[in-house]
């Protein structure tokens, strides 16, 4: 099995940005390029407590960890997670300080409402991978809850979206390392983007230079 270096690792938030589109990931995590709107905003006010490792909870025979750092190195990723639940658990594993065995249960906090794609579920399921090879466990769900209608979500982790993360990051892997940046087909989703006049998804549609030489020398060729 292929292991990346800790160099090499990618944001795992970046799988939501990809699912989403692959232009606007490559602009943020490639060319380093980054504008706030209304959406951006209120999701880093929502995540300000979830992030906050400082706060320890404890509910009985469950600790709630906020802000843990969590890493893959055969998906090659780093990154957080908003909430791990760790509920005591006769069949569960060793946790460092705490007496006893636990289930971790990865809970992702968004803002708005579940989507139309599965960008937020591609994002939970690569929290919960790297959950498991860190730990040695397993993770069959997980939750995402939205700050709009103040519900959880529960995700079957099957094989079937760990395969499309493992994909997906495989893609992404290969584009970072091409240092390119995809160009876009002007969907809907282009209106709700932070990076719109950043990104200028219309200039997609101009055929490249390359292209037009190329046309021009068949036209004269003819």
């Amino acid at each position: 099995m292929m292991e990346y270096k800790e160099d090499d690792f990618l944001l795992l938030s970046g799988i939501q940005h990809f699912a989403f589109c692959k232009r606007q990931w490559a602009l943020i995590h490639i060319e380093q390029q980054w504008q706030d709107n209304l959406r951006t905003i209120e999701g880093e006010i929502l995540h300000e407590k979830t992030h906050d490792n400082t706060i320890k909870e404890k509910r009985g025979d469950l600790i709630i960890s906020r802000g843990m750092r969590i890493f893959s190195r055969t998906l090659g990723t780093t990154g957080t997670c908003d909430v791990v639940e760790l509920h005591k658990d006769s069949d569960g594993v060793n946790i460092f300080g705490r007496d006893g065995t636990y289930k971790p249960v990865p809970v992702e906090y968004k803002r708005g409402k579940p989507k139309e794609n599965e960008a937020d579920v591609l994002q939970l399921c690569a929290q919960a991978m790297c959950l498991e090879e860190m730990l040695l466990c397993e993770i069959p769900e997980a939750f995402l809850f939205y700050g709009e209608t103040k519900r959880r979500l529960k995700v079957a982790l099957d094989d079937g979206l760990r395969g499309h993360v493992k994909t997906i990051f495989k893609e992404m892997h290969e584009l970072y390392d091409k240092r390119y940046t995809p160009k876009v087909k002007l969907p809907k989703s282009c209106k709700a983007c932070s990076l719109v006049e950043v990104c200028m998804p219309k200039l997609c549609k101009n055929p490249s230079a390359i292209g037009y030489i190329k046309n021009n020398l068949l036209e004269v060729d003819e």
